[in-house]
């Protein structure tokens, strides 16, 4: 029995070294890896801000889209004019139309089309005629439809909204 234990302790120990060694060696190979200097393109990584109506997000706070390296970041689009003011008021489908119009703005801003959005998150106040329009989608997305997440909200910022629509980008070289 007492030898049985010792045989325990011992595979135990050594067990014990052989991972510690793996982490000392995991560790010198990491330590060389981030000892070489790694390039990056700072210019890249500066984030660019986009204001699709400069007077109205400045007095809401924020930015309508901010492309950093080759990723854009695109504000959730609603369907308002230029002063900010709702549109197509009580029309949840051509309040969509004008989300994507002024998405494509963007889109085109930055040289990109609906082709390079990966993400698109819909949130909308009434999800039953959102599904009965959401076939329009398929002639904004003509190769693939991206990832995305559909939320039934019971608010918008403004009561009139009635879709709201947000995207990330990834920009090809």
């Amino acid at each position: 029995m007492k030898a049985t234990k010792l045989k325990i302790i011992a595979i135990a120990l050594i067990a014990a070294i052989s991972l510690s060694n793996c982490n000392k060696n995991t560790k010198t190979e990491n330590t060389a890896e981030r000892s070489e200097p790694i390039e990056t393109n700072v210019a890249d990584e500066t984030p660019d801000y986009f204001l699709l109506r400069p007077e109205v997000e400045k007095a809401y706070g924020y930015s309508h889209a901010v492309k950093i390296g080759n990723d854009i970041k695109i504000s959730g689009a609603v369907s308002m004019d230029d002063e900010g003011n709702p549109t197509a008021v009580g029309d949840l489908e051509q309040q969509m139309k004008n989300c994507y119009a002024d998405i494509d703005k963007i889109l085109k801003h930055y040289g990109c089309t609906f082709d390079d959005v990966i993400v698109e998150n819909v949130f909308t106040t009434d999800m039953s005629r959102f599904l009965e329009v959401a076939a329009y989608r398929a002639e904004i997305y003509k190769k693939h439809f991206p990832t995305g997440s559909w939320l039934g909200v019971k608010e918008l910022a403004i009561p009139e909204f009635m879709i709201e629509i947000e995207l990330e980008v990834h920009k090809s070289n």
